[in-house]
């Protein structure tokens, strides 16, 4: 059972970048500066701490959420997707014209069980 997937256009895009600019990783923030897209930046451009979680992989790179982030989309299946425009980040997509967007669902009380076990929400 995965928290996090990814559409075949976006994993296109991750291959592509990934081919450029080789290992990568994904980050969502959430802050006031960054904005709430999931960005892509080359592995050793990342500084990751103890505020970040992995939530899984997607095409071989791994996708980190900052913890208080986490806690507001811990009860949601995320899916990664691309749309064509400029986001206002850094992130690898930019300069294709291209950025990365979440589409969210509600758990389902099976993922949630899985996810969440203390949750309240799986009563």
């Amino acid at each position: 059972m995965e928290r996090i997937a990814i559409t075949e256009a976006a994993a296109k895009v991750v291959r592509q970048l990934k081919e450029k600019h080789g290992e990568l990783i994904f980050h969502q923030s959430g802050g006031c500066c960054d904005g709430s897209s999931p960005m892509i930046f080359e592995k050793d451009d990342m500084y990751l701490d103890e505020s970040d979680v992995l939530l899984g992989e997607l095409e071989g790179v791994s996708f980190y959420m900052n913890i208080d982030q986490f806690e507001y989309w811990k009860h949601t299946h995320l899916t990664i997707d691309i749309t064509e425009g400029r986001g206002a980040s850094f992130s690898l997509e930019i300069p294709l014209g291209l950025r990365f967007i979440i589409h969210s669902r509600m758990l389902t009380k099976e993922e949630e069980a899985f996810f969440n076990p203390n949750s309240s929400i799986i009563g």
